[in-house]
């Protein structure tokens, strides 16, 4: 893992972060964004999205998608962008003696995109396809459908790549607009992770000095305030498999009891000798996948399950599912479980950042959303000291039938059965 990471706020406001790897000839340099689609209104949903797509249409340097992606491609670069519902990033991973150029590169297309008007046009048709083909994949668009459900009445709940209507609106002045707003020192973060030494600081003030701050005050995201009732998002389709998700609200960015959720986690649904993947999968053969997952936002998070199904068995794999819920909401997890799950936790998480795009992606969500940066081992030594009891509590907490959301898509044009199924006593 890395060793001593080292932060400052730059001249031009921009926080970055060095996090120095010595055992490697790689660096990455990511940069975030404190803006994701929870940010947008109804009519621009999806503009954020749209937003990283247009970093990469070329600049006055680099006149075209070709030019970028020739000027990475020459020095063998892995590069990507991203988007989610509360940051979006860019990144680019290199040999270390090339970092400057990839600087030079990554910082002309954040400060100096064109955002020509054919472009955005042009762009528009390709995000149309990307939308429908989460929205023809039942193992991609499950995922939306249910915090559809879960964030019901709030921006959380809405698709990040828009809809078809909403992106058919979003005009070239939407999306200049939109980047002189947000894409601003205070809401940008640095990392630089890899083999390097303190110049870097310097070449990133100088490469960024041109961002500015936004001439008015932009719109913030919506506190999500909670709602009360299960809920159901049913999408019919006459597939052979059905794709589940069930879940409920869970904890934030920053909070204590995080820990004690990713022991949860790994116990019931985390690993391949987890609870759920033993009881659905290996004893009973319902389903090829099933698991737990974990998402964090700045005011609330996601506990869910997810599990690709036998459209035919689907009752009984959800009464397994709930009988397995039950039991540890009942007695919680063993003392060997709490180990296991603590190890699994620490080793996956050591061989996740042996990568330097993942290292900086550790340190950049932990500053971006609260601040300050934990160590590896820092939570480490956090996680030790996770009870038994703290994991029970956690259980008791987030799992409860009244507040469950869940989403099905498969060959049901009834909601009433699987409402039955899914909620019934």
């Amino acid at each position: 893992m890395s060793e001593i990471f080292e932060k400052r706020v730059l001249k031009n406001g921009v926080r970055t972060i060095l996090v120095p790897l010595s055992s490697t000839k790689a660096v990455t340099l990511l940069v975030l964004f404190r803006v994701g689609s929870r940010y947008e209104t109804e009519n621009i949903n999806g503009i954020a999205h749209f937003v990283e797509h247009m970093m990469f249409k070329g600049t006055k340097k680099r006149p075209t998608t070709l030019h970028i992606s020739k000027a990475l491609d020459r020095y063998g670069a892995e590069y990507n962008a991203f988007t989610s519902k509360d940051h979006t990033g860019y990144y680019i991973k290199i040999s270390r003696e090339k970092l400057s150029e990839a600087m030079d590169i990554l910082f002309d297309m954040l400060l100096n995109s064109k955002i020509a008007a054919e472009e955005v046009d042009r762009e528009r048709k390709v995000i149309f396809e990307e939308i429908k083909m989460y929205e023809e994949n039942p193992l991609l668009h499950i995922e939306n459908i249910f915090e559809s459900a879960l964030f019901q009445g709030s921006t959380l709940g809405w698709n990040i790549a828009g809809t078809k209507e909403s992106m058919s609106k979003i005009t070239q002045q939407d999306i200049v607009e939109f980047v002189r707003n947000y894409y601003v020192p205070a809401r940008a973060l640095v990392v630089v992770c890899g083999n390097l030494d303190e110049h870097v600081f310097k070449d990133v003030e100088t490469g960024l000095r041109a961002m500015r701050a936004p001439a008015s005050r932009p719109r913030q995201w919506q506190r999500w305030r909670g709602s009360i009732g299960q809920k159901l998002n049913l999408q019919y389709k006459d597939l052979e498999q059905t794709q589940l998700m069930l879940g409920w609200p869970a904890y934030k960015y920053g909070d204590e009891r995080a820990n004690a959720l990713s022991i949860l986690h790994a116990v019931l649904g985390g690993t391949m000798s987890s609870r759920l993947f033993v009881a659905v999968r290996e004893r009973r053969g319902l389903a090829y996948s099933v698991r737990t997952d974990i998402g964090m936002y700045e005011d609330t998070g996601v506990f869910a399950v997810h599990a690709g199904l036998d459209a035919g068995r689907l009752k009984e794999a959800i009464k397994v599912i709930r009988a397995e819920l039950a039991r540890i909401v009942k007695s919680g997890v063993t003392a060997g479980e709490l180990e296991d799950a603590k190890n699994t936790i620490k080793g996956r998480t050591v061989l996740q950042l042996e990568e330097t795009n993942d290292l900086a992606g550790w340190y950049a969500r932990q500053e971006l959303f609260f601040g300050k940066v934990e160590t590896p081992e820092e939570r480490f030594k956090k996680l030790d000291a996770v009870r038994r009891e703290d994991v029970l509590a956690a259980a008791r907490d987030i799992i409860c039938l009244p507040r469950m959301a869940a989403a099905v898509i498969g060959p049901f044009k009834d909601e009433r059965v699987l409402i039955k199924y899914l909620f019934g006593a």
